[in-house]
């Protein structure tokens, strides 16, 4: 049996608040219950309802989101409700029982252009992914079977999942026009179909792009402690750099600063990766905001790969 752990998340609604599992509850399907009538195929859920001031139950790939009454504030409940999540998963019990029938959620996808010609963005619309998981050859696809299908496809470069899409670089020997149909009905099917995006081991997979990633939350898991100054820029590249290129289809993560040449490292992934414009990008914008947020603190950005 697994290790659990949960993080407790806030979300753009105040009154909802996630409940993050380093374990997947399901792997496609997503569940809303509004009462504990409707909570049936969910003993999670239903035990979850219980408590007075829960209004609402949500489960989704490897959350729990539950919105609530106003009687209570979140800060003064959100432990007890971790603390009984955690409780429950810890007797081994399912989350969804196997009998409900489940209403099947249209899936649709679309293809969007990236400033990275190489690239093109599929959207869908819901959740494949919490993090970001990048791979560069048909070898790093173990923990995820839409990328290793995607692979078979000779055309296929490189797949980057995160969030609601899936960014594919393609080889130069097909143009977009011919195969960007293709891609997203099978894209499309493969989601639809409840195959799972990525395996379960890949939340803890020590070599995922996202766990490499930093972030000014310190954690057990944290490969290093950073300094103030480090702190900073990853806070910067966190709030005002990756909405902006995760739009494009990519991700940045912060590598390393050299204090001597005021050097700040990055890792370009994605449509990111190897996209004409990404020095543009360095030097006119990311180097330029952290110029100026942090003057005299940071001389030039560097992308070690792209």
């Amino acid at each position: 049996m697994p290790q659990f752990n949960i993080e407790i998340s806030n979300t753009s609604s105040p009154k909802i608040v996630k409940f993050i599992v380093n374990s997947f509850l399901t792997q496609s399907s997503s569940y809303e219950f509004n009462n504990v009538e409707e909570a049936k195929p969910s003993p999670l859920a239903q035990q979850l309802f219980y408590l007075p001031f829960v209004k609402t139950v949500f489960i989704s790939q490897n959350f729990i989101a539950i919105e609530k009454y106003d009687i209570v504030e979140w800060e003064d409940v959100q432990q007890e409700i971790a603390d009984s999540i955690l409780e429950y998963l810890n007797t081994g019990n399912p989350v969804i029982s196997e009998q409900p029938k489940v209403k099947k959620v249209p899936v649709s996808v679309y293809a969007e252009t990236t400033p990275n010609p190489s690239v093109m963005k599929f959207v869908a619309n819901k959740t494949l992914a919490t993090g970001t998981f990048e791979f560069k050859s048909n070898d790093e696809t173990a923990h995820s079977p839409l990328a290793k299908e995607l692979f078979t496809f000779p055309f296929v470069k490189e797949v980057f999942i995160s969030a609601n899409y899936v960014s594919v670089m393609k080889y130069d020997v097909a143009q977009w026009q011919d195969i960007s149909s293709e891609l997203r009905e099978f894209i499309r099917k493969f989601i639809e179909e409840g195959k799972p995006v990525l395996n379960d081991e890949v939340l803890n997979a020590t070599n995922i792009a996202e766990n490499k990633s930093t972030s000014t939350n310190t954690s057990q898991n944290s490969p290093k402690a950073y300094t103030d100054l480090e702190k900073e820029i990853i806070s910067i590249l966190d709030e005002y750099v990756k909405p902006a290129v995760a739009s494009d289809g990519g991700h940045i993560m912060f590598d390393s600063f050299n204090t001597e040449t005021k050097t700040v490292k990055v890792i370009l992934q994605g449509a990111c990766s190897g996209c004409p414009s990404s020095t543009i990008t360095l030097k006119n914008g990311i180097e330029t905001m952290l110029k100026e947020m942090l003057r005299g603190q940071v001389q030039q950005v560097v992308a070690i790969n792209g």
